[in-house]
């Protein structure tokens, strides 16, 4: 049943992106029923597809950066397996979105997870890692007067974390072209294009993109909140790599 539940997983993954093969690993993760509760949200939020993209595989370490509920924590400790690390961590800044979030990670169990709020605002690792991942968090960095200060010292802390051809993924809503970080604390989005400079400007190669969860009727005009465009905005997937 498992094995069916998987072929259908990517079934409906190829469907959207034909030209990508959805490893099995993800797959597997995908599919098992222990996910059955956030099952119903894959297919928006392109799970495989953006899972894929990221290259990540069983054994390696990953790091989720503000995790939120732990949707994507969870996927991870799937793909990676025992022999494999993920760290969900919070900064201290952002503690109160983990109140409630935490504790019901902490109490699924999973062995290869270690979810913790940390005692600084810049994220960090005990060891080396393969991957880190963000969404819908890197415009909120430079909010509150922080400006572009706080996203340098972001980038190269996960710099920092990441081993020597480690990868980092940013998923976040779009603003329009040439807006920069304008709209950040307005409508919560931001100039892809913005990104792409900030973050090679910190020793990153840029790797690619994975459009799947673009979006052109979005016409980035509204709030990513407004229920009108919420769960449906246009969002970049960024893979960024450390030589």
């Amino acid at each position: 049943m498992k094995a069916l539940i998987a072929v259908a997983a990517c079934a409906v993954v190829a469907a959207a992106t034909p030209a990508q093969t959805i490893p099995s690993p993800v797959a597997r993760a995908l599919a098992d029923p222990v996910r059955a509760d956030q099952q119903g949200d894959d297919a928006r939020r392109q799970a495989a597809a953006v899972v894929a993209f990221s290259g990540l595989k069983p054994g390696q370490t990953v790091v989720d950066y503000l995790p939120g509920s732990g949707y994507w924590t969870r996927i991870f400790s799937g793909v990676v397996g025992p022999k494999g690390r993920v760290f969900a961590l919070w900064p201290v800044a952002g503690a109160r979105y983990a109140e409630k979030s935490l504790p019901a990670l902490k109490g699924r169990g999973l062995a290869n997870v270690t979810a913790e709020v940390q005692a600084t605002n810049l994220p960090t690792a005990p060891v080396p890692v393969d991957l880190v991942w963000t969404v819908q968090n890197y415009h909120d960095i430079p909010n509150k007067g922080a400006g572009e200060p706080a996203l340098r010292a972001f980038d190269a802390a996960v710099f920092r974390m990441l081993r020597h051809g480690g990868t980092y993924v940013i998923i976040d809503h779009a603003d329009k072209p040439g807006s920069e970080m304008t709209g950040t604390e307005t409508t919560h989005r931001i100039d892809p294009a913005a990104v792409k400079r900030q973050v090679t400007s910190a020793g990153f190669t840029f790797v690619g993109e994975s459009r799947v969860l673009r979006n052109p009727a979005d016409d980035h005009s509204k709030n990513v909140f407004d229920p009108a465009i919420r769960g449906k905005t246009d969002q970049f997937v960024y893979k960024f790599r450390k030589p």
